[in-house]
């Protein structure tokens, strides 16, 4: 029993020495944490295992990586929000970070090097989760995993080899500036089409972004960049950008113009808003839209994912019976039609 006593009373003291010496260390300014010293090896050590560990733990399964990962419309989307978002902590495929950048601490990997070790699921949850005390943000709205794939598929791609040309092509914004990249002529069908818009309705998804009550990390990150003063501007000159260039032929399912005609007493029919008779500049057309970019809105609305815009509890209510199947004939349907 005395043994016993004198182990507690051992451990107990050890603990109050370990409180004491923690006070010391926070309050006098004991540890160093200039980014001169960086870390120990065993710290070093520590946080990398526990990093790898932590990801193995909370990365969603492997079945949860969507099929068209390698879609160059995809990879295109993630690599230009890379281009804007990442670059400038993780380089790009075949360039040199700057002195700063190296001279953090943790260092933040070039971008070869940050994905040689994940897989897809594992990068999904980095990207969309960020990483503690490392400088590496969360996506920037939460709930969109969705979009977190587009920048995952860009990731696998310089896996695979992408190179410097590649990237250099995938990121290239002429002409028309940053915006145009990706909603210009040489944009990717996985954002919508500005030109068959009115400038007000991009005005309102404008301020939707801005505010948040329309969620998208892309779109976020993109308007953060632009003056808020004008938005009315720049929803003009977004709705006179050239149109894209002609994609391939899109298949439309039997009975889906059926379905763009059918209707209840609570919910017209998506021709009724959508078709070519609408005369309100607030309610935005979908004729000639991208399928993807229609398809992806659809499954948001059902989810409960999208907001913003004066329709938006009618348009939850429209999506809520769809099936994915009828999602995806809705979506071929309009975006198959001449704007």
């Amino acid at each position: 029993m005395n043994r016993l006593r004198t182990v507690l009373l051992t451990i107990a003291a050890m603990g109050v020495l370990a409180g004491l010496v923690g006070l010391a260390v926070v309050f006098l300014g004991l540890f160093n944490t200039s980014a001169q010293q960086g870390h120990w090896g065993v710290t070093n050590w520590v946080l990398h295992t526990t990093f790898r560990n932590s990801v193995e733990l909370r990365a969603p399964p492997p079945s949860a990586v969507p099929e068209d990962l390698e879609d160059p419309a995809l990879i295109q989307l993630g690599a230009r929000h890379y281009d804007s978002a990442c670059r400038m902590c993780h380089a790009s495929p075949g360039e040199v970070a700057t002195a700063t950048i190296a001279s953090m601490v943790p260092r933040p990997p070039q971008v070869e090097e940050a994905v040689a070790p994940w897989r897809p699921e594992e990068m999904h949850w980095i990207v969309e989760e960020g990483v503690k005390m490392s400088g590496m943000p969360a996506w920037p709205d939460a709930g969109r995993g969705d979009e977190v794939w587009a920048v995952v598929a860009f990731l696998t791609a310089v896996q695979r080899g992408l190179t410097a040309e590649d990237y250099a092509q995938l990121t290239d914004t002429a002409p028309g500036g940053y915006c145009a990249g990706c909603h210009g002529p040489q944009g990717t069908p996985r954002a919508p089409r500005l030109d068959i818009l009115q400038p007000a309705y991009i005005a309102t998804a404008l301020a939707a972004y801005r505010s948040g009550a329309r969620p998208s990390g892309i779109m976020s990150h993109a308007i953060s960049r632009t003056d808020p003063a004008r938005d009315g501007q720049l929803a003009q000159e977004l709705s006179q950008l050239p149109a894209p260039t002609d994609g391939p032929e899109v298949p439309v399912p039997e009975g889906a113009e059926a379905l763009a005609r059918r209707g209840t007493a609570d919910i017209p029919a998506c021709l009724s808003c959508h078709g070519p008779n609408n005369r309100n500049p607030l309610i935005p057309r979908l004729d000639g839209q991208g399928r993807d970019y229609l398809q992806q809105q659809l499954i948001l609305w059902r989810a409960g994912k999208r907001g913003g815009g004066e329709r938006s509890v009618l348009m939850h209510a429209a999506a809520q019976g769809l099936t994915d199947p009828q999602i995806e004939a809705l979506a071929a349907y309009f975006a198959a039609r001449e704007p």
